[in-house]
């Protein structure tokens, strides 16, 4: 897609910004962001990428829509439970911005996907599993495809952006740290805007990676609800990590 006098018009806020300005906004309609996962934190992240003009978006669910999902899952609604998420998510997606394309899988990331993540400008993860993670992790690595992870539970949440540069640590670096976690929200809960900070989050670093607008250095941010408060940490590159060292 390219700017014309009625996308110039839509997107004349982000026009405006010094950072952005027409040349951005063309990079953000000729973009293609795969987000894994239509959950709470993809029904954060996809609206944004949508409404700002991301001209492909791809999104991967094989779960259906639980009546549970609709105290924060807010692209779903009452009359899509029990549809696959990433087909609700498609609808709603194409109610906010008609002029994007929007591919859905109806199925799990798997490694039959790899050229999905190859061709992607910017992925983001918004899963709920080591394993799935994991094999994202392995992918963007390979393709040197910038990743940005996030999660949230209780009232809690964390956000990193991966440019996946040769000098970086990746996101098996930070697994080694912490392990799986061992509650889901299914047990431990969530607070339903605190995945919409975070997936608002991750949107936003989406569309920094598209301005060329990376971290000089790879850091985790922790947001505690509770007490309203962010920390970054700096992530080291591990020497013998199974992805990123070179060494395997």
């Amino acid at each position: 897609m390219k700017l014309d006098d009625t996308n110039t018009m839509r997107y004349c806020r982000h026009i405006l910004l010094p950072l952005v300005q027409e040349d951005g906004q063309e990079a953000f309609l000729q973009s293609h962001i795969v987000v894994v996962g239509a959950g709470g934190l993809g029904c954060a992240v996809l609206p944004y990428l949508a409404a700002s003009g991301v001209g492909t978006l791809t999104v991967f669910d094989h779960d259906q829509v639980d009546i549970t999902n609709l105290q924060r899952q807010i692209l779903h609604c009452e009359h899509n439970v029990g549809k696959n998420k990433a087909q609700s998510a498609a609808e709603s997606l194409n109610r906010i911005n008609s002029s994007i394309r929007v591919n859905i899988f109806e199925t799990a990331l798997s490694e039959v996907h790899s050229e999905t993540i190859k061709q992607a400008d910017v992925v983001v993860d918004c899963s709920d599993n080591l394993q799935t993670r994991l094999l994202l992790n392995d992918l963007c690595w390979r393709y040197h495809t910038p990743l940005i992870s996030g999660s949230a539970i209780r009232l809690e949440g964390q956000v990193i952006h991966f440019p996946m540069r040769t000098k970086d640590p990746c996101y098996a670096c930070v697994a080694s740290l912490f392990g799986e976690q061992s509650l889901s929200c299914m047990e431990a809960g969530v607070l339903s805007p605190v995945v919409g900070t975070i997936g608002t989050l991750q949107a936003t670093e989406a569309l920094k990676s598209l301005l060329k607008l990376a971290p000089d250095t790879v850091k985790l941010t922790l947001y505690d609800a509770q007490s309203m408060q962010f920390r970054a940490f700096d992530i080291p590159k591990r020497a013998d990590c199974p992805t990123c060292s070179g060494t395997h």
